[in-house]
This record gives C-alpha cells, structure tokens and sequence, in this order.
C-alpha cells in the first residue's frame, strides 16, 4: 500500500485543513489545484504560498479552455453571487456543472503519475444540500469507478464528509493552523464580502469554535 496521496488543493479552508491532516497521519503528499475560471482566483495564489512554505509538491491546472462545457455558475460567468446561506435554494447559482467529477477524474490520472493510492478531497456535510457531487452516493460511485479505471487503482476520499465546517474548523486549529493563509469568498475582491454562501458558512464556523476570523471582510454576516 503506498503511503502518498494527491489532495485537491483549492487553497480554501477546508482543503487547508485536508492537506495538514494528510501531512499529520504521515501521508507523502502532492497537491493539485485547477485554475478552472473562477472569480475567485485568489484561492490559487492561497494554495501556492503555503504548499511552497511546506516545501508540498504543488501543480496548478489550467483548464479554463473547459469553461464553454462548464458554464452557467455565478463562479465562472457573468453571473452575481448570491448571498445567503447555502440552505438556500439561491445557492444553487454557484453550483460548476460537472467540476468535481472532472477534477477527480484528473486527479486520479496524477495520483498514477505520481505512485499515489488516493485522491483526498474536501467535500463535507455542509455541501450536501447544493451540491450534488460532494455526496457521499457520488463518493462512493467515483471510487469505484477510479479504482477499477486504470491498472493502479486510485481509491476516493473525502475525509470531512461526516463534518460541518465548524467540526473542520475545530480539526485546523486541533492542528494550530492560521486560516490567514486560505481564501474562502466567491467575489474575487481585495477583501472577502462576507455575505456569500461561503463567507457566512466561513463565518458561523468560526463564531461556532470562539474565535475571530483572520480575514479582513468588507461587511458582517
């Protein structure tokens, strides 16, 4: 059994806190993020500062020449972001037609590259209502479709899939993390907005442990 790993790497928190718990459990890992035209852009220049600092193996994927088979989202077209909390059925407008089985299926062609027996992502239960690839049904089925895909076989992972971000958030700072060193708002602004979907789950994690947000917001939420 090999002992590396590919890890999804959006430089948001919650695969900040993935790539130090496969560090933790004494994983060699590789991480991998996806420029795939996002607004949010900045989370790239997040997974780059820290994988160089952690001296990580770290490639970032262009695949915005996908954009025209993946469009739609307020993430990639000239869509607002809504605002609220991702119970709301507004949500849905952030949702990227296919990413996840695209990058996964990516990712795994690394994880053979690379001699890595899985791919880590960061789907958890809080995406469970939005977004229909970060289920545990679609989990299950990539991984039994990854394994058997190649003559390696690749397993899926998504090791937060039980937790909430407040329980993810409770891991990072278990581990000492600084969340300074991760972006999480969808508006690819100088400061987050704090009134995205992911600002405001960002922000009841952090109320949720006791602590104060290292970001700078532009509002409240």
């Amino acid at each position: 059994m090999t002992d590396t790993v590919v890890v999804i790497y959006s430089g948001g928190m919650d695969s900040y806190t993935l790539l130090h718990l496969a560090r933790e459990r004494g994983y060699q890992v590789h991480a991998l993020s996806f420029n795939y035209g996002q607004r949010h852009v900045r989370e790239l220049e997040c997974a780059r500062s820290v994988c160089a600092a952690l001296d990580v193996p770290h490639k970032v994927i262009d695949i915005r020449a996908m954009s025209e088979v993946m469009a739609g989202s307020s993430l990639t077209s000239d869509i607002d972001v809504p605002e609220g909390h991702y119970e709301e059925d507004s949500m849905k407008a952030t949702v990227v037609p296919n990413r996840n089985m695209i990058l996964l299926s990516l990712a795994t062609g690394y994880a053979v590259t690379a001699g890595a027996g899985a791919v880590w992502y960061g789907a958890h239960g809080g995406d469970h209502a939005i977004y229909p690839d970060c289920r545990p049904e679609f989990v299950d089925k990539m991984d039994a479709v990854c394994r058997v895909a190649n003559y390696e076989p690749v397993g899926i992972e998504a090791p937060f899939m039980t937790m909430d971000k407040g329980q993810i958030l409770a891991e990072g700072l278990r581990l000492g993390l600084d969340y300074a060193q991760t972006w999480t708002c969808y508006n690819g602004r100088e400061r987050a907005c704090g009134r995205c979907g992911s600002c405001v789950e960002r922000l009841e994690a952090f109320a949720a442990n006791g602590v104060k947000d290292p970001l700078d917001y532009e509002a409240a939420s």
